[in-house]
């Protein structure tokens, strides 16, 4: 299938970058109203982490089916319905009258966001296949912005008194013109006949050696960034609730800032270089911020782990399409896949080590995290070095 003219790109690209506004949103508004949530249903930190591991869990389902299914029927319907999911999530999360149904919410949320995050990745290495590297850092900008906002906003609506539900319910109901514009937004399909899993491409995609690389990165790297995201404002405890909710808005600005950087000088240089640095700077501005000696400290370096960990998803995206850039869909999906895992794997257990160990020590775990994320991709660009041809006599 031929790509679209630049006309009629920009429509696409303009509703995929607002889903990621809306899914950047979204996604901290728990994060952000913990203490709120916590206390309306007598919840302690291991609840909130089972909360995250369904919705993790969710969301993973979300990357993989939205993946297959967009090989299927296309992206625009799949998109449209994703939408439709996480508001139908959000109304569910909002008039939840008792924890379980609480907790069932985060099904339909966490299905529709992982559907987005997916075939969103897929639609931009599509849709830009000559700029990937600039593309997905500005698209996964618009996500950063969104929980930049959130925190920020959703800090100061509940200082001064807004039921938290209605934070929810506002959500959904903003989210409704972006379900209408996929629906009517032309783009490439990403239709896919379903080898992934069963003919020689698809297999040759997921048992590539260096994919499996990235996977493992992209999977460390969520877990870290997802954990800090997750448990910041609860790691303040000390702290007034607008203070905590500007510290996460100051890691989410952070990411907003470094992702703008990257897309303006990431192509210049190696991406895999570029991404071990960010990784390996993330791990030890984390590290730093948990055993800081005072409150602003650590807010500032929260802060400045964000801007090192703004390029790291983007790029190593960025990889994979360099990789199989005519398998742009199952790419995105897969690397979005291995993020699902690193978002399931740890986040929702820092829960359980706030309340035997610590949330410090959890909060360490994150750093280390982003520190395997570079030490895995300088192994790989090591050995990509030392694969290379040697070049010939002048």
């Amino acid at each position: 299938m031929s790509l679209p003219s630049p006309s009629r790109v920009a429509p696409a690209a303009i509703v995929g970058c607002l889903s990621y506004v809306l899914i950047g949103w979204s996604g901290l508004l728990a994060a952000s109203l913990i203490r709120s949530i916590e206390h309306d249903f007598s919840q302690t930190d291991a609840g909130m982490g089972l909360f995250f591991l369904t919705n993790a869990a969710a969301y993973g389902a979300g990357v993989v089916g939205g993946t297959l299914l967009t090989h299927r029927f296309g992206r625009r319907p799949v998109l449209a319905a994703a939408v439709t999911l996480v508001m139908t999530g959000l109304v569910v999360l909002a008039t939840a009258p008792a924890w379980p149904i609480f907790l069932l919410g985060a099904v339909p949320f966490g299905l529709g966001s992982g559907t987005l995050d997916g075939a969103g990745n897929g639609l931009i290495l599509d849709l830009f296949p000559d700029r990937r590297g600039r593309a997905l850092n500005l698209l996964h900008f618009f996500f950063s912005a969104g929980a930049l906002a959130s925190p920020f906003v959703v800090g100061r609506a509940v200082e001064a008194g807004v039921p938290w539900q209605a934070l929810l319910l506002g959500t959904a109901l903003a989210a409704a013109p972006i379900a209408i514009a996929f629906a009517r937004s032309d783009m490439p399909s990403g239709r896919h006949r379903p080898d992934l899993f069963d003919a020689a491409p698809g297999r040759r995609l997921l048992s590539d050696r260096m994919l499996l690389a990235l996977a493992i990165a992209i999977g460390c790297y969520v877990a870290s960034e997802v954990g800090v995201s997750n448990w910041l404002v609860r790691f303040l405890e000390a702290a007034p609730i607008g203070l905590a909710t500007t510290a996460l808005t100051m890691f989410w600005g952070g990411l907003t800032v470094g992702r703008l950087v990257s897309a303006r000088i990431g192509d210049r240089f190696d991406h895999t270089a570029f991404a071990t640095i960010a990784g390996i700077a993330t791990g030890i501005a984390i590290v730093l911020a948990v055993i800081a000696p005072s409150l602003e400290s650590s807010i500032v370096l929260f802060g400045l782990a964000g801007v090192a960990s703004g390029p790291i998803f983007p790029l190593i995206v960025a990889i994979g399409g360099e990789r199989f850039p005519d398998r742009s869909a199952a790419v995105g999906g897969y690397m979005a896949g291995a993020a699902v895992v690193g978002g399931i794997s740890y986040p929702p257990v820092m829960g359980l080590l706030s309340v035997t160990v610590g949330l410090p020590v959890a909060m360490i775990g994150s750093g280390a995290l982003a520190l395997i994320t570079g030490l895995t991709l300088l192994l790989l660009a090591r050995r990509r070095d030392s694969t290379a041809p040697l070049p010939g006599p002048a």
